[in-house]
């Protein structure tokens, strides 16, 4: 999981199942009732910001996503391929 501006007390609960590699950067192989549960977790007490989930699968690419909050960069999938999306938000 990656998240931007976590709450403290969130980044606990993470730390309980993942690994905290660099600040918002949680890594792990947890199972897939804990992912939902994290995931529940994380965006029920997450207020701003961005949070992206990644875990294994059998796919072309070895990995399903999704994500919640606002972005610069996101992924969108395309015909079963996730591809970087940049979002240029422009001033009126």
């Amino acid at each position: 999981m990656i998240l931007k501006k976590p709450p403290a007390s969130l980044k606990g609960e993470l730390t309980r199942w993942l690994i905290e590699l660099q600040p918002g950067v949680f890594v792990g192989n947890p199972t897939q009732r804990v992912r939902e549960e994290l995931w529940k977790k994380t965006t029920r007490r997450k207020r701003s910001g961005h949070v992206l989930q990644l875990w294994s699968t059998p796919s072309p690419q070895g990995f399903a996503f999704r994500e919640h909050g606002d972005s610069k960069r996101q992924l969108t999938d395309f015909d079963g391929l996730a591809l970087v999306t940049l979002i240029d938000k422009v001033p009126f």
